[in-house]
């Protein structure tokens, strides 16, 4: 699969943002798939109410294992729906900080070894539980409109990777 990074990889200060969004446990085999329901979901419920987001859609990952369960989440940048959230769509926060950034088009691995390897080379670390593989803020924000662009090798996605304070 081909491989363009567009924009970093870069550190860059972000403030805290409002979301709203559905999380879910799933095995790491089949996240994508869920990753595609879910957005599917979140459309359906804002087409439903009438919201158009103010931000693009995002994938979360709060807790990573490749061997096991993932506890992502599928959401947007926006609290314009916060009255209308439920028990399945929940109002959230991506919290404030230094993020490393890399934007790409292509292949995910590739991008995500790439920004991984690149932080610690600039002296820099994570804010994340290598013991939990918990994560304060993994996001992959989709730059492309999934709703309007259905080839995934076409969307943009933007990494974006909340680095530890104290490094």
């Amino acid at each position: 699969m081909a491989f363009d990074i567009l924009q970093g990889p870069l550190v860059e200060h972000r403030a805290s943002q409002p979301t709203l969004g559905i999380r879910v446990i799933t095995p790491f085999r089949g996240m994508l798939a869920v990753r595609d329901a879910l957005i599917s979901e979140l459309a359906g419920w804002l087409h439903a109410r009438r919201i158009e987001p103010r931000g693009p859609f995002f994938l979360r990952l709060h807790t990573i294992d490749m061997a096991g369960d993932m506890d992502i989440e599928v959401g947007v940048f926006d609290d314009h729906g916060a009255d209308d959230a439920d028990d399945r769509v929940r109002v959230g926060e991506a919290p404030a900080g230094d993020y490393g950034v890399l934007a790409y088009r292509g292949s995910s691995m590739t991008a995500n070894k790439s920004l991984l390897a690149w932080v610690p080379e600039n002296d820099r670390g994570f804010d994340a539980d290598p013991a939990t593989g918990a994560w304060a803020g993994r996001f992959e924000i989709l730059r492309t409109d999934p709703r309007r662009e259905k080839r995934k090798t076409a969307w943009t996605i933007e990494l974006a990777f909340l680095l530890d304070p104290e490094s």
